[in-house]
């Protein structure tokens, strides 16, 4: 494959393709959820600084290893370890495919729940979902064995095929998806705002005491939503950095890609705790938010079946952007290993591997668990790997050397320093507390 055909056009192109892979159900009822069940403004607080330290430290270093070895996952831990020394390389590689398996697995889990995404917007469309009594539609097909079959094939192919040209149609797809997403959710959020009752939502996202800053728990709810929502696995993002252009400045695009995530989750939270405030209901719910409470309060507005059809239209977007991420970081590295494959035949292969799997997670009792073990195992453990990797194997040379590159003004020795210090025992920390108290993020 012809190098060129890998790399994103534009910086604008790169960031939005970055942002749609960290935009998702974590933005959309993962945020929401855990600010609900946290405090409130005192999680926000703690989220946003860690949304500041990762995105700073952790996520521009990952660009920076995908963009010097130029290709994702297995090969970035390879040069990362050959550069301490070239015996460890194959040590690296070998390593590399634990988040790299880990981003096939959260790919295998997401699918299942996209598809049910697309079907509630297949039923919005037909009118249905606004007669129905909505925990029973979604008892119906959420309890039963390949229910959504067809939808899951749709956005498991849908998202593969989206793939065949690499970064640019990642690019093209995004540069029309993300603007959407946003522009749906501020309407939906507009649309909230009138209800009687939202005041209540408001006052409870931007307000906290002092003392609610003392949980620990808060911190480390606020932690582990930050590495999910910036997609920081020590995978997925690293084969975005491998299609960057020397000129581009890292460390900038991180920011950049963390202000938007934040936004999109801002504005995710802005659409679902007030409406649920406003409806006396659970904000962390978990996915029947989406399905049972979302729709009914959708039923009792008017235009609400605009509105439904609008929210799923969105969502269906935001787990494409997600998908495409997981999908790449696992072809991409497939590719390098086995340089003999073509594109389509590692897509096919993850089409065919993603649906055996998948299929069997449709009632959403088995989707549940198998989350739950990526999330507390696979996730907090890849991420761990990835900036031990990056800050305490790579030799500091060549990491400085590639975040340097574009910049204005190069990170030096305070932003090495607080990857090493304080980024690197975030991750450790977080992957201690999910492995021994069993904390799902």
């Amino acid at each position: 494959m012809k190098r060129e055909k890998k790399k994103f056009t534009s910086r604008w192109g790169f960031v939005l393709s970055a942002v749609g892979s960290a935009v998702g159900m974590a933005n959309v009822w993962g945020f929401p959820a855990k600010m609900g069940q946290n405090g409130g403004g005192a999680f926000l607080v703690a989220y946003l600084i860690f949304i500041g330290l990762f995105s700073v430290v952790g996520l521009s270093a990952e660009y920076a290893v995908g963009r010097r070895a130029h290709t994702g996952t297995l090969g970035a831990y390879e040069m990362a370890w050959a550069t301490r020394k070239k015996e460890l390389g194959t040590a690296g590689g070998v390593l590399g495919w634990l988040p790299l398996a880990g981003s096939m697995c959260i790919a295998i889990g997401y699918a299942a729940i996209v598809a049910y995404v697309l079907k509630a917007f297949a039923s919005s469309i037909s009118g249905s979902l606004m007669t129905v009594d909505t925990a029973t539609w979604f008892e119906g097909f959420s309890t039963t064995d390949y229910s959504v079959l067809p939808f899951h094939a749709i956005v498991v192919v849908g998202t593969l095929l989206t793939l065949l040209l690499g970064a640019r149609s990642i690019e093209k797809t995004n540069k029309v998806m993300m603007p959407v997403f946003f522009i749906i959710f501020v309407i939906l959020a507009v649309r909230v705002s009138l209800l009687p009752g939202a005041a209540e939502g408001y006052r409870y996202m931007f307000s906290f005491r002092w003392a609610e800053l003392l949980d620990p728990m808060v911190w480390v709810w606020a932690m582990g939503q930050a590495f999910f929502s910036l997609s920081i696995t020590g995978s997925g993002m690293i084969v975005y950095g491998a299609y960057l252009d020397k000129e581009m400045d890292v460390a900038t695009l991180a920011k950049q890609t963390a202000l938007f995530d934040t936004i999109a989750a801002l504005v995710a939270a802005l659409v679902i705790i007030p409406a649920c405030f406003a409806y006396g209901l659970d904000v962390g719910s978990g996915p029947s938010l989406l399905f049972v409470t979302l729709p009914r309060i959708l039923q009792d507005i008017p235009l609400g079946q605009l509105f439904a059809i609008i929210l799923y239209i969105a969502m269906v977007f935001a787990g494409v952007s997600s998908l495409q991420n997981m999908f790449e970081a696992v072809g991409e590295s497939l590719q390098h290993r086995f340089p003999k494959l073509s594109r389509k035949l590692v897509l096919a292969i993850l089409c065919v591997v993603c649906l055996g799997i998948g299929v069997n997670m449709e009632p959403i009792f088995k989707w549940g668990p198998w989350m739950d073990i990526v999330s507390i195992y696979i996730i907090p453990i890849g991420a761990t790997l990835g900036a031990v990797s990056w800050f305490w194997i790579m030799r500091r040379e060549d990491l400085m050397d590639e975040v340097g590159h574009g910049a204005k003004k190069a990170p030096g020795r305070v932003w090495y320093n607080v990857g090493r210090f304080v980024y690197v025992p975030c991750a450790v920390l977080l992957c201690c507390i999910a492995l021994f108290k069993k904390v799902a993020f």
